[in-house]
């Protein structure tokens, strides 16, 4: 008989007479002749109770039931007599698949801290939490390819490995298949004998790899793992991370605004929609505030506000910033947080930052002083989305790159897209975990994903 899934069992649109479900053991009661069983097999949050009487096949093992011991269940599905479920199974059979020491299995309460479930990462999706989370995570993801399909774009992946540092920032793992051998050679030795020939960096972006593709496909977007080597153990922060990265050809800043604008309304609205059992965990248990923050996103436009008016804003004030707020610095999460949280309390998409903080693909502007940037900024996140217009006049690319002093030679494929037929382009990256951050109201970003990797955190 083929397995049916939790899900499916609780959302039948009748009783069954004959069903097999398999799944965990979250809880065990007895009574006199029976006992109940509460399965639940990841498809859904909720579980699905299993009664048991004395002379139901393999009854005998019901003893050997513990929290995390793994079952399969022959038997009825039926109305449960129950307040708050649909149906039950009445079991005519059951059998172990897999036993789980009581004595040992680290899932025994109820609830447990973050900081512990963060140390056996690969059984915390077991519980309710983390189960929801990977639930909307993959929810997410489909939205995501679903949206992008609707709007044409296409899909494209791109190197994580790479030769080029996107961000100018040098923060960045570097790749080698070279053993400890290679210690004692000169780094000019090392480079030569290494396996590609030059230096070679896990990726922070697949941004400079997807604008040649928008030059010839128009819209396009990658969405996958970049990696960022920064000495940062902040809540925000993660060594392997997902980013979104939309580019499109023959666009401006504008529609840059009005893509990632349109994007996050979206998502939003979808978890809320589509997953709402598993969003109302997270709004009754991690954030009470988390439907209503959500519900304002979505029923005014995000506010879309100059750097300079951002800073006067900032500098007006009565608030005690730690760090300094002034024309020419950029923004700290405690900056944005105030700006979203509480002046607009609603997104805003700050834009046309000071060009010597922002990278050197980033279109100049009339003034000579400032870019085409654009930053979305979210209640208790801070930054979501940063982007912008690209840089496409050949000249004044040239003329940043030589600025910030980075070689010139190593940019000769970038600078193609600009001799041979360029056009106004623009795209943005959007943090994959802090959108979940966003939806679940989850603090931590190592809490929003499987298999957090972080500053001194490798698990396996």
């Amino acid at each position: 008989m083929r397995r049916t899934t939790v899900k499916a069992a609780l959302t039948s649109p009748s009783p069954c007479p004959e069903i097999r479900v398999m799944g965990w053991v979250r809880t065990r009661r007895d009574a006199k002749g029976f006992s109940f069983l509460e399965i639940n097999d990841g498809s859904c949050l909720s579980n699905l109770q299993i009664v048991i009487d004395d002379a139901v096949e393999g009854a005998a093992l019901v003893k050997e039931l513990g929290t995390g011991a793994s079952v399969a269940v022959t038997g009825e599905l039926i109305a449960s007599p129950g307040k708050g479920q649909r149906y039950e199974v009445r079991a005519i059979a059951l059998e172990l698949l897999g036993p789980a020491d009581p004595e040992t299995y680290p899932l025994q309460k109820k609830r447990h801290s973050d900081e512990f479930l963060r140390t056996i990462a690969h059984l915390r999706p077991r519980t309710n939490k983390y189960g929801a989370m990977l639930r909307i995570r993959s929810a997410l993801a489909h939205g995501i390819h679903a949206y992008f399909a609707e709007h044409g774009f296409a899909l494209v992946h791109t190197p994580v490995i790479t030769g080029s540092d996107c961000e100018g920032a040098g923060e960045m793992f570097r790749v080698t298949s070279l053993g400890p051998e290679a210690a004692t050679l000169s780094a000019a030795e090392r480079v030569s004998q290494d396996f590609f020939g030059k230096e070679a960096m896990l990726t922070v972006s697949g941004q400079l790899s997807a604008e040649p593709l928008a030059c010839a496909l128009g819209r396009v977007y990658t969405f996958g793992p970049t990696f960022r080597a920064e000495h940062s153990d902040t809540s925000r922060h993660a060594a392997e991370f997902w980013m979104l990265e939309p580019e499109m050809a023959f666009a401006d800043l504008a529609d840059n605004m009005d893509l990632a604008e349109s994007l996050v309304t979206h998502l939003v609205r979808l978890i809320m929609d589509e997953c709402a059992e598993d969003f109302g965990l997270f709004a009754k248990y991690v954030d009470p505030t988390l439907p209503a923050t959500l519900e304002n996103l979505l029923a005014n436009p995000f506010v879309r506000l100059p750097y300079g008016e951002a800073v006067d804003i900032l500098a007006a004030s009565s608030r005690k910033f730690q760090y300094p707020v002034s024309f020419g610095l950029d923004l700290q999460s405690e900056h944005e947080r105030y700006l979203a949280e509480e002046h607009f309390k609603r997104p805003v998409i700050v834009y046309d930052y000071p060009k010597d903080i922002k990278a050197f693909y980033m279109r100049q502007n009339d003034d000579g002083r400032t870019v085409a940037a654009m930053d979305v900024l979210v209640p208790g996140i801070g930054e979501l989305v940063g982007g912008s217009a690209r840089e496409e006049r050949l000249d004044r690319l040239e003329g940043r790159i030589r600025e910030l002093g980075l070689p010139l030679e190593a940019y000769w494929w970038y600078l193609d897209t600009r001799r041979f037929g360029t056009v106004p382009h623009a795209g943005f990256g959007l943090g994959f975990e802090r959108l979940m951050m966003l939806v679940t109201g989850i603090g931590n970003i190592r809490d929003v994903m499987a298999f957090p990797r972080t500053w001194r955190h490798l698990e396996f």
